[in-house]
């Protein structure tokens, strides 16, 4: 196949699913981008599907699987999640997040205030995490931390599940906990479950996805980024597999270049969790080395 071609499929197979329920924030209010996405549009796709995704505004988009890549942005949660990571690192992020219109920014807990702060009216979302990264804090805590960030403005949310409780076969503890943070988002928050793939059988990933279905959750997402493993394409096609259309499926952990992150996206991905996202729209090599 070659690479017109493959960009053509995967351009039919994303805009395709970007129509399915799962693929964006069903049954969850969110604001509009005001993003303006430049390019050069080429008539694949649809541009009302590009607006359903996200965009307040389209300005000749260029078509996904082109470089530079603008569509492939608002694919993107703009991550950083590194501890040491500054007040410096978190105004970049967001202005990296502003200038290519990536769906959201992904940051600590601490960091939702000021992140809010400094997106506000950029359309840009943003997302944080609970439970991070090992997941066996108690439920409770799981809710208020979800809690105490929608409050700071956070408008998704990606939990950690229970992974000693799934792998013990506690399996209505896990479905519990899920719950519990769901339960936290008022209807109005995207929830996501971390999965932690690269420590689970196949079986163990696809009884996870179950039980995050079964507790209402939005999203199923493959890794923390902390662990020894990220995203594979064959955990992302079983766990969409499991799914079918009813959720989302997020890629996190590994993904630093433009190709992986279009494969993953063939693969049945409606999401990217990613530190190298301005590298990966721009088609460049990402400077170092990263785990997210």
């Amino acid at each position: 196949m070659d690479k017109q071609t493959l960009i053509d499929t995967i351009t039919k197979q994303v805009m395709a699913r970007l129509n399915q329920p799962g693929s964006h924030s069903q049954g969850v209010k969110t604001s509009s981008c005001n993003c303006e996405c430049h390019g050069n549009w080429d008539g694949v796709g649809n541009i009302a599907d590009m607006l359903e995704a996200g965009a307040g505004r389209v300005s000749t988009i260029a078509p996904l699987g082109s470089c530079p890549d603008p569509a492939l942005a608002r694919f993107i949660d703009h991550t950083l999640l590194k501890p040491e990571a500054t007040q410096a690192d978190i105004e970049k992020l967001c202005q990296e997040a502003a200038e290519n219109c990536f769906m959201s920014v992904c940051v600590n807990p601490y960091w939702v205030r000021t992140a809010s702060k400094l997106l506000r009216g950029t359309g840009v979302k943003v997302c944080t995490v609970v439970g991070f990264p090992l997941g066996a804090t108690p439920s409770r805590v799981k809710e208020l931390e979800t809690r105490i960030a929608i409050d700071d403005g956070a408008r998704e949310i990606d939990m950690v599940i229970n992974i000693g409780a799934l792998k013990s076969g506690l399996y209505k503890e896990v479905e519990n906990d899920i719950r519990a943070v769901v339960r936290a988002t008022r209807g109005t928050v995207l929830s996501k479950v971390i999965l932690e793939t690269c420590l689970l059988t196949k079986e163990e990933i696809v009884t996870a996805c179950k039980l995050s279905e079964k507790a209402g959750a939005n999203f199923v997402k493959t890794s923390t980024g902390f662990s020894k493993g990220g995203a594979k394409i064959e955990d992302i096609r079983l766990m969409r597999q499991t799914v079918g259309d009813a959720m989302g499926v997020k890629a996190s952990g590994g993904i630093r270049d433009h190709e992986t992150a279009l494969n993953m996206l063939m693969a049945g991905a409606s999401r990217i969790g990613a530190s190298a996202s301005v590298a990966i729209v721009s088609c460049a090599q990402p400077a170092g080395g990263g785990k997210y």
